[in-house]
């Protein structure tokens, strides 16, 4: 079992505060569900902007390293479709959309059971080291 980064905020499971993530991959996306509390909100019943961006930045990354990769994020967009409710199960989906050289752009989508996307993410990922490691917590 892999050990390392188990104090990751979003995903890790030692994080007694953190989100504890985990991951699907699909053929050709990767996701995450979450269900915000009133502990993750901003204004009464909405989820605060800034872990949201977290969610997106968390699942577009982690798709590469789930792929063997270790990649860090070089830059981050996040469009606010709608407010995003707190206690509704989300799904957070990523899909690599490019590669150029280290390079990778991915797309990331939080939507609700009914299908309402309220925010978008646009990662530009750079591959830090290309190790194609073991990911046993897949």
């Amino acid at each position: 079992m892999d050990e390392s980064n188990q104090w990751c905020f979003a995903c890790g499971k030692d994080n007694p505060i953190g989100l504890k993530l985990e991951f699907i991959e699909d053929e050709d996306s990767y996701s995450t569900t979450f269900t915000a509390g009133p502990e993750h909100q901003s204004y009464d019943g909405i989820m605060h902007g800034g872990l949201i961006s977290t969610i997106l930045d968390e699942v577009m990354v982690r798709y590469l390293y789930a792929k063997g990769f270790t990649a860090v994020t070089a830059r981050l967009e996040v469009r606010f479709r709608q407010p995003t409710p707190i206690g509704e199960k989300l799904t957070i989906r990523a899909t690599i959309q490019s590669q150029r050289g280290k390079l990778y752009e991915v797309r990331g989508k939080m939507t609700l059971p009914d299908g309402t996307v309220t925010a978008e993410g646009k990662a530009t990922v750079a591959v830090v080291e290309d190790t194609h490691h073991d990911d046993t917590e897949k």
